[in-house]
């Protein structure tokens, strides 16, 4: 997942707006959207965990 964010930043600096933009809000922007994936995936992954607790019948 960071590996994406890496590769988008970079692919974002040689063609896009972003080598426009002062590299401390390329930083910061980078930073939020890697909280914002890294949250995303604790909550799927804690989701899928209830799911498959409930999923198991109890003896």
């Amino acid at each position: 997942m960071l590996f994406i964010v890496a590769a988008l930043l970079l692919f974002g600096v040689v063609l896009g707006s972003v080598a426009h933009a002062p590299l401390s809000v390329t930083a910061v922007a980078a930073a939020v959207i890697a909280v914002w994936l890294g949250v995303f995936a604790l909550r799927e992954r804690h989701a899928r965990q209830r799911a498959r607790a409930r999923a198991v019948p109890v003896k």
